[in-house]
């Protein structure tokens, strides 16, 4: 399944929460467009409630040499270089936070795969 979490945001935002409790293999693509000068600073918050959320959770990124270490963002600089996010199983919903500098449109698409029933 995907879907769009963020789409085209020209302002610091947070999507709202997107269950993921029946999802597994989880990765966010987060990527950009008009950008001269400024970047996009993604982060992920997770909640197994839906009202108690926890900022900042632990990720990989799909781009680093050691899947040991958790980051709790990534920036986007580049309309042409994105980035993604693997997220770690076991919330019940997440949503990503966008912080915007200077310039740019920003976005979030989430890709998973259902766990069969």
């Amino acid at each position: 399944m995907q879907k769009a979490l963020l789409s085209a945001v020209t302002a610091t935002t947070t999507s709202a929460g997107e269950n993921t409790e029946n999802l597994r293999d989880i990765t966010v693509l987060l990527f950009a467009s008009d950008i001269t000068s400024g970047n996009g600073s993604f982060a992920f918050d997770a909640t197994n409630d839906g009202t108690n959320w926890v900022t900042g959770i632990g990720f990989l990124d799909a781009k680093a040499t050691a899947r040991t270490t958790f980051v709790t963002s990534l920036s986007v600089t580049s309309n042409t270089v994105p980035q993604m996010a693997l997220i770690p199983g076991g919330y019940k919903m997440i949503r990503v936070v966008c912080t915007r500098t200077t310039d740019g449109t920003y976005s979030a698409i989430m890709s998973a795969n259902k766990v069969a029933a």
